[in-house]
């Protein structure tokens, strides 16, 4: 199956660079297959072929090109290639159109951030960015990039700096911690449904640590499994991921659990990262199920004063779609009262 990476490419190469060297020869610009859409994950399948998949690429200019280079596409472009149509709407924009997204670099940056990454990030600033904001801009395949504007802005998003690191990774924690405990007492009580529940969510946090240990940007919940499949840590914690939702009962899921956070625990402590002695869980108290050992305080001392107080990245305290997806709000909610000013990593 043709790929939508694939497609893009072929896209350019054949349409779209002729069409410009034949009308502004020597237009600096970079072209790829960025933004939304599962095929710049590169994990497009025919499913995805139901909306939104197409004849998609975008091309960066100078701004001051932005509109005359999107109006000569509209005008010069084919009705189709390669089969496909070259016009088509799609689920957020209902008009029939070229999809060729034509921006500056920094612009569409900034569209699909939130804040300009050409600027050096204070904390706050990485703290409001989404791990599927970032890889909007950094995962795609690109064709060509003469300024090289587009490369160097891919490469300052490549990773949090260390210390932001260490501060969402103790968020991180802190949330599996906070809710560790409650897959057994609510076992004890009856409540099978809540023990499932609470221990889907502890996967998915789980799953979210494996890919911030081995500095891999989260994608949306969608793609969050197949990311983490992929990597070191599903090595040795995924079979006690898949022990723990197909559990039957609380004593497994909390068994399962507490094996998943040693097990991270430990591919923590082979990256070089601040680790406890040990293992990551002990008995909670007196009761017959496991909690989380001091690994977020830990992290948040070598995290350091540059970060203390702040709390975790926005996708770990906010979960309603239309604000992860709205690059101003989250910047907005991480800097307003309710954000910055939070005394913890929730």
């Amino acid at each position: 199956m043709t790929t939508g990476i694939d497609l893009a490419r072929a896209y350019h190469d054949d349409v779209v660079r002729p069409l410009l060297q034949a009308w502004r020869p020597g237009l600096p610009y970079a072209a790829g297959r960025l933004g939304s859409g599962s095929d710049v994950l590169g994990l497009d399948d025919a499913t995805s072929r139901d909306h939104d998949w197409g004849l998609r690429l975008t091309l960066l200019v100078d701004e001051r090109d932005v509109a005359a280079v999107d109006t000569h596409l509209e005008g010069a472009l084919p009705a189709e290639h390669a089969g496909l149509p070259v016009r088509f709407a799609t689920t957020w924009d209902p008009v029939v159109r070229h999809r060729v997204e034509v921006a500056s670099p920094r612009g569409f940056a900034t569209s699909r951030l939130g804040l300009d990454p050409t600027t050096d990030l204070d904390a706050v600033g990485w703290l409001a960015l989404t791990g599927q904001s970032v890889l909007e801009v950094t995962a795609g395949a690109v064709f060509h990039d003469g300024p090289g504007e587009l490369t160097a802005i891919r490469d300052r998003l490549a990773w949090y700096p260390h210390d932001v690191w260490l501060h969402v990774l103790a968020a991180e924690w802190a949330r599996v911690g906070q809710e560790l405990p409650f897959v057994g007492r609510t076992g004890v009580r009856g409540d099978d449904t809540g023990s499932r529940v609470l221990a889907a969510r502890l996967a998915g946090s789980l799953l979210r640590l494996g890919l911030l240990l081995e500095r891999r940007w989260p994608p949306y919940p969608k793609w969050l499994g197949t990311a983490f499949a992929g990597l070191p840590s599903a090595v040795t914690a995924g079979p006690h991921l898949d022990r723990a939702l197909a559990a039957t009962t609380w004593q497994e899921r909390d068994a399962a659990l507490g094996a998943a956070c040693d097990a991270l625990h430990e591919r923590q402590r082979e990256l070089g990262l601040p680790a406890l002695d040990g293992p990551a869980t002990e008995p909670f108290f007196d009761r017959p199920s496991r909690g989380l050992r001091a690994l977020p305080e830990l992290l948040r001392d070598a995290a350091g004063d540059a970060v203390r107080g702040l709390p975790g990245a926005v996708e770990q305290w906010v979960d309603a779609v239309d604000v992860l997806m709205d690059g101003p709000r989250r910047v907005a909610l991480v800097r307003g009262p309710s954000g910055a000013a939070s005394s913890e990593p929730r």
